[in-house]
């Protein structure tokens, strides 16, 4: 996650709503837009979009 967190970081953006599901989301949804804009590599991308979803996975099970 801090990868990831970095990654977006580089691109300037930062991501904190005290909410993990909702950071989460808009970490992918940035992610996306990046790729789609041709700023990231598609493997950074895929690599981001699997740790995103994963962390997505486990917060929804704690609940």
């Amino acid at each position: 996650m801090y990868d990831v967190r970095q990654l977006l970081k580089k691109h300037g953006t930062i991501v904190y709503t005290r909410d993990r599901s909702l950071d989460l989301a808009l970490m992918e949804e940035e992610l996306k837009e990046l790729h789609e804009w041709k700023m990231i590599e598609t493997v950074d991308f895929q690599q981001a979009l699997l740790i995103i979803r994963s962390e997505s996975r486990s917060e929804k099970n704690k609940l």
